[in-house]
């Protein structure tokens, strides 16, 4: 039994090496908000910057590297309609994953990698097709 006061992930969390340039992939390239991207701590230069699926209470924070190498990440992002979305970015130029899942209760899904190697699983949401 747990005792936590935990009750939602609101914030996934990817390490890259660039945040203006993670900025314009998420935003100009998936279509994605910008959500926050403010200065913060004692030393100059940091940066808090998250951006979402447009309508999502999740956000993904996109973080300098911490003494090591960005990327290896990864989250899942629901779609109602994973092969529209799949279509939709690979259109955009977005180098897309094979399509899988759709048998019994695993949903259909794809991958992308953002450009510092963190995967974005794209998954169906509600009943598969």
């Amino acid at each position: 039994m747990s005792d936590t006061t935990i009750s939602n992930i609101g914030v996934a969390m990817f390490t890259i090496a660039d945040q203006d340039a993670a900025i314009d992939y998420y935003t100009q390239t998936l279509g994605w908000e910008l959500r926050s991207d403010v200065a913060f701590g004692d030393e100059g230069g940091n940066r808090w910057v998250e951006v979402a699926p447009p309508g999502s209470a999740s956000r993904l924070a996109l973080n300098p590297p911490m003494g090591g190498q960005p990327g290896g990440s990864a989250i899942g992002v629901e779609t109602p309609d994973a092969q529209a979305e799949r279509e939709r970015l690979q259109a955009a130029g977005v180098t897309v994953g094979d399509m899988m899942g759709g048998e019994g209760p695993v949903p259909r899904m794809f991958s992308i990698e953002d450009p510092d190697g963190n995967h974005i699983w794209v998954v169906q949401s509600g009943a598969t097709a």
